[in-house]
Order: C-alpha cells, then sequence, then structure tokens
C-alpha cells in the first residue's frame, strides 16, 4: 500500500469532480469535493452536540445517497460509529444503543418513529436525527449548512463497531482499539482490496447488499479511501443489478450466494445479454456457496468469481481465486491474513483432513464489549481466536467449512441466532417446547422454521403455526422470525434437559445433497 492518506479529502485537489457515490437507480451522486465537504460538517456539528472523540453513535439507514457520506462524517469525527440493520425492531435497536453508549442516532423518515419509541420505551437518553423532514425538524443535510466543509484542525480517525448476535440471542459489540491516528491513516481493508482484489482509483464499485451489513459497510468506505466510485443499490434485484454492471462499467462487485441464486435464475429464464466485458472481479462471502451455484457462476461470467471468508471480528482473511476454486472444490480459501489452525475439543492442533473449531492465530485483536466473558471464551491464548467455525485444512492449506457455529442460521448471507424467537415462543400458552432451527432453502441456502411441542389438549393445525409465525413478528425482526411451524410429540433432549438440536437438524438436511465438501 502507498504512503498516500486514505480518506475521500485526499483526492479533493486531484479529483474534485469525480463521483465517489452514485445511486443505480436515479443516478443521483455526490462528488469527492461534495462527500468530502459533507464528512467536514458532520465531523464539525457532531461536535456541537457533545459528541467528542472516543464517543459513540449509531446509524439506522437504508441505502441512501447520505449513507455513506454519514458514515464518512462519523471517521472524521474520529468516533465510534455502529450501523444497525433497517429490519430490527425499535426496541431492539434501542438495545444496541444504549449497549454501545452511544449519544447520536442518525435515521431516515422509515426508521425514525421505530427508533423513538423503542428509545422511549427503554428509557435510553440518545440525540435522534434524520436525514429527512421529520418529528425531529430541520433534515440533516439543512442542520450541516451552518458549518464549514473545510478541513476539521486535528482530526483523527475514527472506527467501526459492528454488532455481532451471541449465542444468546443478544447482539454483542466487537470493539476493535480507536486508531488515534491523523484522519487517512492505515486501514485494513484498503491494504486488503489493493494487494488481493486490484482495487485502484479507477474502480467502480456496485454494492447491491444493505450498506448495515458489515462487509458492504467496510468495502465501500474502502474503495472511496482509495478513490473509486462506488455504484449503490437501494436494494438488490436481479435485472436492475445486471443492468447496472453494464451501464456503469463496473469493475468490481460483491455478493452473497442468495443473490448470485437469484442472478442465474434470470439469466435462465431471460434471453437479453449484457456487456461485462467491464467486469473483472466479482466477489462472494458472508454464507457458503453450493458448490453447483459457484459452478454455474464461474461458466457465465468467467474466472473473475473470487471468495474470501472472514468475519466481523477481524481475527483472519481466507481468499481463493477461479482457478484455486476449481482446483479445491468447496474450499473458502487459503489465509492471507493470520494463520489457519484446526483444533479439537482439548485444543490440540488436528491433522490435516480432520475437522475442528477453525482458529486463527496472529489476528488483530478484538474484544466482545461488556462482555468480558465471551471474550475469554474467543481465546484460547493470546493472538489465538475463534468465531466458532468448524473446517478442515487439505494438504495445500485450503479450508473447508464443515459446520456452522452452534446453532446459527445463515439465511440469505444473514447471521441468526435463535434463542430471541425460541425464548418467545416458550411463553406462549400453546407452547410446550420450543426449537428454531436453519432447515434448506434453495433461494437463501437455510431458512429459519421452528419445531413446537404443544401443551396437552392443543392440537396442531395450520392456523395455529400461522398465529405462532405473527406471534414472534410482533415482537423481532422478521429476519429472526421462523417462516414455518412445524409440531411433534415432543422434542429430543438430554436427561440434563440439553435440547439436541443437532438431531433436529439431522431429519432435514439428511435428504439434501450437500454442497460443502
Amino acid at each position: 500500500m502507498s504512503d498516500s492518506k486514505l480518506f475521500p479529502g485526499a483526492f479533493v485537489d486531484s479529483q474534485p469532480d469525480k463521483p465517489a457515490v452514485v445511486m443505480s437507480d436515479s443516478g443521483e451522486g455526490l462528488t469527492y469535493s461534495e462527500l468530502d465537504a459533507f464528512a467536514n460538517r458532520f465531523a464539525r456539528w457532531a461536535r456541537e452536540q457533545g459528541v467528542a472523540v472516543g464517543d459513540h453513535l449509531s446509524i439506522m439507514l437504508e441505502n441512501t445517497l447520505l449513507s455513506l457520506p454519514v458514515q464518512w462524517g462519523a471517521h472524521y469525527a474520529g468516533v465510534y460509529y455502529t450501523p444497525i440493520s433497517t429490519r430490527l425492531t425499535g426496541s431492539e435497536a434501542a438495545y444496541i444503543v444504549e449497549d454501545s453508549g452511544s449519544k447520536l442516532v442518525i435515521v431516515s423518515k422509515e426508521t425514525e418513529q421505530r427508533v423513538r419509541d423503542g428509545l422511549a420505551e427503554a428509557g435510553v437518553d440518545a440525540e435522534v436525527v434524520s436525514i429527512d423532514e421529520g418529528d425531529g425538524g430541520a433534515p440533516l443535510s439543512a442542520l450541516l449548512e451552518e458549518f464549514s466543509g473545510d478541513p476539521v484542525d486535528g482530526a483523527v480517525d475514527g472506527i467501526e463497531m459492528m454488532y455481532s448476535s451471541g449465542t444468546t440471542g443478544r447482539p454483542k459489540g466487537i470493539k476493535p482499539s480507536l486508531p488515534g491516528t491523523p484522519l487517512g491513516g492505515p486501514q485494513m481493508i484498503c491494504m486488503l482490496q489493493q494487494g488481493v482484489f486490484g482495487v485502484t482509483p479507477n474502480t467502480v464499485y456496485l454494492s447491491p447488499a444493505p450498506q448495515y451489513h458489515a462487509s458492504p459497510f467496510k468495502w465501500t468506505q474502502g474503495i472511496t479511501a482509495l478513490g473509486g466510485t462506488v455504484v449503490m443499490m437501494p436494494r438488490f434485484e436481479p435485472e436492475a443489478a445486471l443492468h447496472a454492471l453494464e451501464h456503469f462499467g463496473v469493475t468490481h462487485s460483491q455478493w452473497v450466494p442468495t443473490m448470485m441464486g437469484r442472478l442465474l435464475r434470470w439469466h435462465e429464464q431471460n434471453d437479453r445479454e449484457f456487456d461485462f466485458s467491464a467486469h473483472k472481479v466479482a466477489v462472494h462471502a458472508a454464507a457458503p456457496c453450493p458448490v453447483p451455484l459457484k459452478q454455474a457462476m464461474i461458466e457465465w461470467w468467467g474466472p473473475i468469481i473470487t471468495e474470501f471468508y472472514a468475519s466481523t471480528e477481524g481475527i483472519g482473511f481466507c481468499y481463493c481465486n477461479s482457478e484455486e476454486w476449481l482446483a479445491h472444490p468447496g474450499t473458502v480459501g487459503r489465509a492471507v491474513l493470520g494463520k489457519v489452525e484446526i483444533r479439537g475439543e482439548d485444543g490440540e492442533v488436528l491433522p490435516t483432513g480432520e475437522q475442528g473449531l477453525v482458529f486463527f492465530a496472529d489476528g488483530r485483536p478484538f474484544e466482545y464489549h461488556n462482555d468480558p466473558e465471551k471474550t475469554a471464551e474467543a481465546y484460547l491464548d493470546a493472538g489465538r481466536a475463534t468465531v466458532g467455525d468448524m473446517g478442515r485444512l487439505d494438504e495445500d492449506g485450503y479450508l473447508y467449512l464443515t459446520d456452522r457455529k452452534s446453532n446459527l442460521i445463515i439465511t440469505g448471507g444473514v447471521n441468526v441466532y435463535p434463542q430471541e424467537a425460541e425464548n418467545l415462543l416458550a411463553v406462549h400458552p400453546s407452547v410446550a417446547d420450543a426449537a428454531v432451527i436453519g432447515v434448506p432453502n434453495a433461494d437463501f441456502g437455510e431458512e429459519v422454521r421452528a419445531v413446537v411441542q404443544l401443551v396437552n389438549g392443543v392440537s396442531p393445525s395450520p392456523e395455529l403455526g400461522a398465529e405462532l409465525v405473527a406471534y414472534t413478528r410482533s415482537q423481532l425482526a422478521d429476519v429472526k422470525c421462523p417462516r414455518q411451524v412445524d409440531f411433534r410429540d415432543e422434542l429430543p433432549r438430554e436427561p440434563n434437559g440439553k435440547l439436541l438440536k443437532r438431531k433436529l437438524r439431522d431429519e432435514y438436511w439428511a435428504d439434501r445433497d450437500s454442497q460443502l465438501i
């Protein structure tokens, strides 16, 4: 990586009028000079709101033209900043705001009332400001007008603090150290983008996923730190995505397997051809990709498909290109950052080919915010950590994931822990016992399914199943809720009361032609 400063302001002199971010549907965009000025104004405004260097703010926005500028504004302000899923309920969002200690929450007209109600119900004191006209008065852009867009003297880098669900279902903040470097200091994402994926100032990057997810959140920031252009989709839709690849001359893109499946099905059902000659790198991550799907994508797009395996905790990074994957079908790659180790239950290193817990040595240190016990559980010793995935290594050092974190459901690239839904179902008057698991779904990879034992005297029915689904959706984000309820006379439990979810999962997955090798 060069010694150049890594932030939009570093390109104001050389390419002030170059598009930094463009919305794929409207073509509306911001240049580098406009993005930098917005971020400087935001940093000054945030300081006046009492948000000091090292403080925390949260962002609950859809994919809009201001999503990335707000993110950069928080970075310029030298604070911790957390994206919150727009699919969360008000109470779920309030938990993150309170747990992170956020003083400020940036919202939109779509999320404002939800957040205000959730904060009020939880008694959480945080200022809420909308990018749109709303209950709080003038929109954010109007509030920033009185502040200078010139560089902020003494500005230092902020850093993201992402939230990842814990084993109890409550999300946990993954807190890195605040850099403390002058604005534009080194960023790991930029190093990877340049060194592994060939990102340059000429890169045009298509971002079809919600900005509140970790990967698009970091990738869009990295692209604009390196002087490229981000083309942001308001939401993923197959034909619109294919059109954007052609229309904007996209060079780099990123997908989850669910998106690739929908793209492929659209292609198979339609005669229209697109010009993808500019498209050099298509990245996928976030969930295991079925082997036949990836093979078909490589046949369609050519050997531009690359894959990485990482975690929000940032303890390591694996990568493979199309040629490597074709030689090692099913792999998620070899380590680029950190050293992969497969260890058994006692912590011993396992021989090549044996399945065990995936550890990374020499990775970035991290902690789970307000949860020292969970932090300690992640570490075998200093500098050697796991996020609970199972896997094996082949003789060439390629990693294969053979299982997921305990009880984790990955549906459409979104991580779902089932405990919250289970806790709700357990207190429903018709339910005696409940388990929530992931079952096969051709579109999403997995879908959330509830398996329920009813109390004596209550009979199973489609109507009751629909009632239980609606009951969970009334209190949780829909992505966390079962799409269907199956009924059983009894759930498998050990004598000590431990629910044997593996037995339930195996029944649903037994006839599935496994795509993980």
